[in-house]
């Protein structure tokens, strides 16, 4: 199954953010396909150089870079959201990239099923 996810949390006030990765990394385990991961809304920090967890802490922007190299994810923010957090390509990390909200129905038109995390 091709999966694509929407995610619209930011890393370390809400759970979405670690619950979108271990789903992804459990379907991807159990032979799925997840094609893309798309941030909006405050979810887009998920995805920001700027942040420096301390040591002993997940480095949520860590994980999600390993994943797109790992598997071939696109994590991809969206462009509104990401302009009105002040994000922008030279603070992406690696492996992601900002795109328009277009790419969303994309997303969910080439994949079998779109799972959403976040309020």
């Amino acid at each position: 199954m091709k999966i694509g996810i929407l995610l619209k949390e930011g890393p370390y006030n809400h759970q979405a953010s670690d619950t979108a990765f271990k789903f992804a990394e459990a379907a991807i385990k159990k032979g799925h396909t997840v094609d893309a991961v798309f941030l909006y809304n405050d979810g887009v920090t998920n995805v920001t150089k700027l942040m420096d967890p301390p040591q002993d802490d997940r480095n949520i922007a860590g994980r999600w870079s390993e994943l797109s190299k790992k598997h071939g994810v696109e994590i991809l923010a969206c462009i509104a959201a990401s302009k009105r957090r002040g994000i922008s390509d030279d603070v992406l990390i690696e492996g992601s990239a900002i795109t328009g909200l277009g790419t969303l129905t994309d997303i969910a038109i080439r994949n079998d099923r779109l799972i959403t995390f976040g309020d």
